[in-house]
């Protein structure tokens, strides 16, 4: 991607310095943690369930110290390279939402943690992956977790990275639509396979999105270069439930699934990057995902 000389984000906040984890009686090890961040991300299993089978730790809250806001207000802009990348990304994605949406897009703020962190959804450690908290519009995130889609699941690049961030940013753009609530509210009145469901068509949806992200990055402001595209691609195929499921149990159970297969999320993601067109990214309509 070409991000030099690009706009960086005002709406960012770096806690990365007011509480890093600490290790608990339990010696979890940050390898551990780490992979149990990607597995619960992308399986959509408790993070606590996957530490349990990991390492036998029965209660991962006694492990983590969160970090927590500046009392003085949101913590400086990051000044390191990978932090600035993130700051960049948020910052287009905001050019890109505020052109299509006008009035009724308002910027959500980021939130770089180390370990754990506090935000209006409650204390939430790294092992949940990036998430959007709808309560204070803040989408928050480790950056050790693009490490792990590296080395872990091979899915390596700037533009995977810029995905994820993308991806979040849908979810903020649900929240502002009303789709969520929607959904949530759908959910609550469900089976847990009818609400897993449901959660797929959200992620997809976000996927989508995030395609659509990418196009205007491409067409408008250039920052894409030859393979940018290819490299989300192939990032939205390594984190399919179907092959991380396969990877960790061996075989699939698609009743199970809340993020989508490798071929829908792959497919949903090519949609909004060949369209541009927020109404493309109707997964709820739709009987073929």
């Amino acid at each position: 991607m070409r991000i030099e000389d690009q706009r960086e984000s005002d709406n960012i906040e770096d806690r990365r310095d007011l509480g890093p984890a600490r290790m608990g009686r339990g010696g979890l090890s940050i390898a551990t943690i780490l992979l149990a961040l990607v597995a619960s991300y992308f399986t959509g299993l408790n993070p606590l369930t996957v530490l349990n089978l990991l390492t036998g730790v029965q209660n991962m809250a006694e492990t983590m110290a969160p970090s927590a806001p500046s009392e003085s207000g949101p913590v400086g802009a990051p000044q390191d390279q990978l932090g600035k990348f993130a700051s960049v990304v948020l910052a287009d994605t905001e050019t890109t939402w505020r052109d299509l949406l006008g009035s009724r897009y308002q910027d959500p703020r980021m939130v770089l943690f180390t370990g754990a962190v506090q935000s209006a959804c409650g204390t939430t450690s790294s092992a949940v992956g990036p998430f959007y908290c709808p309560n204070d519009h803040r989408v928050y995130l480790d950056l050790a977790f693009f490490d792990e889609m590296a080395h872990r699941l091979g899915a390596a690049g700037d533009f995977a990275q810029a995905y994820v961030i993308a991806h979040e940013i849908g979810h903020h753009v649900q929240n502002l639509l009303g789709v969520a609530e929607k959904v949530h509210r759908l959910q609550r009145q469900v089976s847990e396979v009818e609400r897993n469901a449901l959660s797929v068509r959200m992620e997809l949806q976000a996927d989508c999105y995030a395609g659509i992200w990418g196009h205007h990055a491409k067409r408008e402001r250039n920052l894409i270069e030859p393979g940018d595209f290819e490299e989300g691609l192939r990032a939205a195929a390594a984190i399919g439930d179907d092959r991380l499921q396969k990877m960790s149990r061996g075989h699939v159970q698609p009743e199970s699934w809340t993020h989508g297969s490798s071929e829908q999320r792959m497919t949903w993601l090519r949609r909004g990057l060949e369209s541009g067109d927020p109404s493309v990214c109707n997964t709820f309509e739709t009987n073929r995902l």
